[in-house]
């Protein structure tokens, strides 16, 4: 089955891929050709995941599904959440969001958190929702090289290194957008 996932991000691409059965073929809108840039105008992670969808459902009339991800920090009120990936400005630079957040954070003692993902997935018309979610804490400072966004502050529950300290793998065994895509994975073997 031939999946187009709302994206122009390779490692969110490469990340999934690797969690869908081979005979799932994932095109991302880069290997589409899609420049056009969808504005997340929604208020909400669910908003912004049904908006990405519905755009390119309704370009390409082919069974699409795309995301939406958030830091919530819960001394900040679930900050940055839905502007997670412009919290520190429109250019979405994520050393300049996660120096932010750690200026933010820096005389806070409770610095528990938690990824949150949302899937947005339209087959034949028919809308569905899935999410995923992991808690954790927010480190003090940038630890690791792997992944993306704010996995170098971000420590997962019952462990001790960040998300960029950890192989793709590991991090694909206990990441919110795992979880939500194993719930993704599970509806369309049903």
């Amino acid at each position: 089955m031939e999946l187009i996932f709302g994206t122009h991000n390779p490692n969110k691409v490469e990340e999934i891929r690797t969690l869908l059965p081979s005979h799932y073929k994932i095109k991302s809108l880069s290997d589409l050709g899609f420049d056009t840039a969808i504005e997340e105008t929604g208020s909400t992670l669910e908003e912004n995941a049904l908006i990405k969808a519905r755009a390119i459902y309704n370009t390409f009339h082919k069974n699409s599904f795309a995301d939406d991800s958030g830091l919530e920090v819960m001394a900040l009120g679930g900050a940055p959440g839905v502007f997670s990936a412009r919290y520190a400005g429109s250019q979405k630079n994520s050393q300049d969001n996660m120096s932010k957040l750690i200026q933010k954070l820096m005389d806070v003692e409770n610095r528990q958190a938690q990824f949150r993902t949302v899937i947005a997935l339209i087959i034949d018309r028919k809308e569905y929702l899935f999410e995923g979610i992991v808690k954790g804490n927010i480190s003090k400072m940038a630890l690791g090289q792997n992944g993306f966004g704010y996995d170098p502050i971000f420590i997962p529950e019952n462990h001790t290194i960040s998300f960029a300290q950890m192989t793709l793998g590991k991090k694909n065994k206990i990441s919110h957008r795992s979880k939500a895509f194993q719930k993704l994975v599970d509806f369309l073997k049903s």
